[in-house]
């Protein structure tokens, strides 16, 4: 006879006790962790944010001041060009100054280029810049100034010169004027005056001797004799004198193998003369003059007006008449 195994009601068997549930335990843990970890992940986020915002506004501090400080360099350079421009020049003394500042450039621009650049040091280069730029355009200025003045001297001087210049040519043209017009008296005053006129109609005999006549027929030669007059101006020396004789037609008598030719008179232009006479004159002297005249040809019935011209001016004239010869020549 089998018996089953089976528990009885009077005798159970103790069971074992159920495992302990430790799960939600270790979610809990879990999940704490995990929080705990997306919380420091949040921290240390928000830890890296605020120091790359700070960082980000060192950065835009840093490059705030860089950029003020190549503003005021682009300032200080663009006042050297302007000082460049004016083509002013400098002495020794200011060009020195202009190689110091061109030195300071090439020193800011180097310190520029470099990606750390000592920001301070760049203000302090640059404000030194400034510096010697604004005392070099005080220098210029100071120039400028001394130049205006000199400028203003020199515009007053160059027109008390030009006042002077004017003056002297205006005593120049007074001076040739005066001169001119002292020579032109003299010239007129120097001419001399022909008074005493004396026309002689010469009969010469074969045998040499002279008789005067007054028959056209029986005339040879007219002998014209005259005085030059006193002359304090007119200076010594030989005088030529032009004697025009004009025939009873009204003609110039003209030989131009005895001399004849034209001048030229101051008041009537150009005229032909019959014969020139040359006088050796003393100044202020009264000088006596006699001379020939023959003509070719036999002399004509009517009246010989004879002209004297000396300096291109007439100084005297006279008239002779030759008559018809008589009932017995």
């Amino acid at each position: 006879m089998s018996y089953a195994n089976y528990p009885s009601a009077e005798n159970p068997q103790q069971q074992p006790p159920a495992p302990k549930d430790n799960r939600k335990l270790i979610y809990g843990i879990l999940i704490a962790a995990l929080l705990g970890t997306w919380g420091y992940i949040i921290y240390d986020k928000n830890k890296a944010k605020e120091a790359i915002t700070t960082l980000q506004t060192q950065f835009n501090n840093v490059d705030s001041a860089r950029n003020a400080v190549q503003q005021e360099y682009n300032d200080a350079l663009a006042k050297m060009d302007s000082l460049t421009g004016t083509n002013t020049k400098l002495n020794s003394e200011l060009a020195q100054k202009k190689a110091d500042i061109d030195k300071l450039k090439e020193n800011i621009k180097s310190e520029l280029a470099k990606k750390d650049a000592d920001i301070s040091k760049l203000k302090g280069l640059v404000a030194e810049l400034k510096g010697k730029v604004n005392d070099l355009f005080a220098q210029i200025d100071q120039l400028k100034a001394e130049n205006q003045t000199l400028t203003a001297n020199n515009q007053d001087l160059t027109k008390q010169r030009d006042t002077l210049t004017t003056q002297k040519q205006q005593l120049s043209q007074t001076l040739s004027s005066t001169q001119a017009e002292k020579a032109h008296v003299e010239d007129v005053a120097s001419t001399l005056h022909a008074s005493n006129i004396n026309i002689a109609a010469i009969d010469v005999k074969s045998n040499g001797k002279e008789k005067v006549t007054t028959r056209a027929k029986r005339a040879d030669l007219l002998r014209i004799s005259f005085e030059l007059d006193e002359n304090r101006v007119a200076p010594s020396g030989q005088k030529e004198l032009y004697v025009i004789v004009t025939g009873p037609d009204g003609k110039p008598v003209t030989i131009p193998s005895n001399g004849s030719g034209n001048f030229t008179t101051r008041d009537e232009g150009d005229k032909v003369f019959t014969s020139k006479v040359d006088v050796q004159y003393e100044q202020g002297k009264r000088t006596p003059v006699s001379f020939d005249w023959k003509q070719d040809s036999r002399y004509q019935i009517g009246d010989y007006k004879i002209e004297i011209y000396h300096n291109g001016y007439k100084i005297g004239e006279g008239v002779k008449t030759l008559k018809k010869a008589g009932l017995f020549g």
